[in-house]
């Protein structure tokens, strides 16, 4: 088995691929051949930083009382936006040499004030748009926010809410989205809130990981009826938690956060195991082994949960040390059949894509629920997954938490992105057992894996067995 990593060579972090989203010369314009597994998968990746970790940390070390060094960081558009925009809010964020496969270090110098009178880009990334504006209340003067079109479709009334229970001037001209500004005092007094945090549990992380720096800390209570992806908010306390700030949870839905200094850490960030999902279910599809390297014995990623999850679509899952192996056996594509699921991915939702795309190639039916936040992300998921797998002969209907998918036989056509990078890489998993699967925007996965299509026909190179055409 061949090891791949992927050297830099082509790679630049802060270059003009990753501020269009372009990624491995493929842009908006540009439809990429799905390529077609021919045999099966013996290979083995290492994957970049997580994004969710990344984000977070530049964050907490922005609002820290020292400097921190992050190593083995993500460099993708999402971390890139996030960079940029602490840096415009005076925060010092420096490339210093590391040992990753993926760019370099990052070194962040937090000012002794955080500076507005500026403007953010938030592009298409959650993270920016919801945990920036509470780290933007503590800076002295008007920030704008805005970030692409589709960006402006997505709920961001609970963070704009929330801003003003805490006495901080907002002025988005009611509607509860971008675009909006707010006014900083260089100071926010904090103390108690209630928030509906439905729609995305990026709300109250935005909150928890600002309000150390708050006068009175915060005591924040979520008052709607569900909380998706608790694993991410369990991902910010335990970020807190090691730079020496307690988050309490007195009861479920209410996190109470003391004022006080956040520590500056050096720390290394875990590869993406949320990005190893289309890798990994490679191969269930081709057949054959998958294994990731790097993959850590405890985290708070809910990618983790594929360790569990892919077994119930007939794949064997081991440990090898530090790594993750998934052998497919024979594979679909060996003459296996996938058994359809019944799942509740109500806090991993994020991997719904890469596993409705294997469900969609699965020989009996599935259900899939606990997702209907999905509709509030990059893209609608739930009516874009169920639109694109029906538009290639299958059959995927809406539920009003879910989806289900009945087996059918699929066949070519163009897979329609809408500017999602999960709904990139669905596309490329049908490619890999369909004929002529056409993804009309992989450039859309620069949003946190920029090197996803050379990683991905590197994947099949090992292993001898792809047409890079997709085509019969």
């Amino acid at each position: 088995m061949q090891v791949f990593t992927y050297s830099g060579a082509r790679f630049t972090p802060y270059g003009d691929e990753q501020l269009t989203g372009v990624s491995a010369g493929f842009g908006a314009d540009d439809a990429w051949p799905a390529p077609r597994a021919t045999a099966p998968l013996d290979a083995r990746l290492s994957l970049p930083g997580s994004k969710s970790l990344t984000n977070r940390e530049l964050v907490l070390s922005a609002l820290a009382d020292a400097p921190s060094l992050l190593r083995r960081p993500l460099h993708s558009r999402d971390s890139m936006l996030m960079i940029e925009a602490l840096r415009s809010l005076g925060v010092g964020i420096d490339e210093v040499a590391g040992d990753g496969d993926y760019g370099p270090d990052l070194r962040i110098t937090p000012p002794a004030e955080l500076s507005g009178s500026t403007a953010i880009d938030c592009g298409l990334a959650g993270t920016v748009m919801r945990f920036l504006p509470p780290v933007a209340a503590l800076a002295l003067g008007p920030v704008a926010f805005d970030g692409d079109e589709s960006a402006r479709r997505r709920p961001m009334r609970t963070t704009i809410d929330s801003l003003r229970a805490l006495g901080v001037d907002v002025n988005d001209d009611g509607r509860g989205a971008l675009p909006f500004s707010l006014w900083g005092t260089g100071a926010v007094r904090g103390g108690e809130i209630a928030i509906d945090a439905s729609a995305s549990s990026q709300f109250v992380s935005g909150l928890l990981l600002a309000a150390p720096r708050f006068t009175e800390g915060l005591v924040l209570r979520h008052t709607g009826e569900r909380l998706p992806s608790m694993p991410h908010i369990e991902m910010t306390i335990a970020a807190l938690a090691d730079r020496g700030v307690v988050v309490e949870s007195p009861e479920p839905g209410v996190w109470v956060v003391p004022p006080g200094p956040i520590a500056g850490r050096e720390l290394a960030i875990e590869p993406d195991l949320s990005n190893a999902a289309p890798f990994l279910v490679a191969a269930i599809v081709a057949g054959g082994t998958v294994t990731i390297d790097g993959w850590p014995r405890t985290t708070t990623q809910v990618g983790a949960d594929l360790e569990t999850l892919l077994p119930l679509f007939g794949a064997s899952v081991h440990r090898d040390g530090e790594s993750l192996v998934v052998d497919g056996g024979a594979g679909l594509l060996g003459g296996a059949t996938v058994p359809g699921v019944d799942l509740d991915l109500s806090t991993g939702g994020e991997l719904a894509p890469a596993l409705v795309a294997l469900a969609a190639l699965a020989s009996t039916p599935s259900t899939i629920t606990g997702i209907g936040h999905l509709r509030g992300h990059e893209t609608d998921r739930l009516a874009a997954l169920a639109a694109e797998i029906t538009a290639l002969g299958g059959a995927a209907t809406e539920l009003d938490e879910g989806l289900a998918i009945e087996p059918r036989p699929l066949h070519g056509a163009e897979w329609h992105a809408y500017e999602d990078h999960r709904m990139a890489t669905a596309g490329a998993i049908i490619g890999l057992a369909v004929d002529g699967v056409r993804v009309d925007d992989i450039g859309s996965t620069a949003k946190t894996l920029p090197q996803f299509p050379e990683l991905w026909s590197a994947m099949l190179d090992q292993s001898g067995g792809a047409d890079p055409a997709g085509l019969p």
